[in-house]
Order: C-alpha cells, then structure tokens, then sequence
C-alpha cells in the first residue's frame, strides 16, 4: 500500500476515535430526564454505546484486520449524533415533548 494511502487510513481512523469521544462527552454532559423524554434509551445505555464505540474506534484502527470492530463503533456513534443528539437538544429547549 502506497504511504499515502496508509496516512489517509491513519486520519480517518484517529477523526473516528475523536468524534467518538466527542458523542461521549456530549452523552455525559446531557440530564438524564432528557434521554427518557425523548424517548430515547436511558443515560447509561447512550453513555456505554458511545463508550465502547469510541473504545473500539481506538484499539481496532480503520483499514486491517480490526476494520469490521471499527465500523460498529463509528456506525453506533453516528446513530447518537445523528438521531438522539438532536432530540435532545430539541428536548432541553422546550420542543413539543418536554
């Protein structure tokens, strides 16, 4: 594999990890009324799939023999920003279920 290619697979994998840890920090900063009211699973359960995605981003790096272990973990930490992220915000605002 070019070097190129190498530092390219050696970036993604690293801004993975650290939007992982970035879901986390967020999950944690969050009220816990919040995740129920949404309607979302509880604090701990968002807390624990953004923790062990971002644990998996960060031992099994992109490309390799770890690829399908770093996957889970991006994709389980894309569901958080992507879906209950939001509703949370919407939530701690004053949105329609609060």
């Amino acid at each position: 594999m070019p070097p190129i290619a190498q530092w390219i697979m050696l970036v993604i994998g690293w801004a993975g990890t650290l939007v992982g840890l970035g879901a986390f920090f967020h999950a944690l900063l969050q009220r816990a009324d919040a995740f129920t009211a949404a309607d979302r699973k509880t604090k701990p359960i968002w807390l624990a799939i953004t923790g062990a995605g971002t644990i998996a981003m960060g031992l099994f790096g992109f490309g390799g023999a770890g690829t399908l272990f770093w996957l889970a973990g991006i994709v389980a930490v894309l569901v958080y920003l992507v879906d209950v992220r939001p509703k949370l915000i919407e939530v701690q605002r004053g949105g329609k279920n609060w």
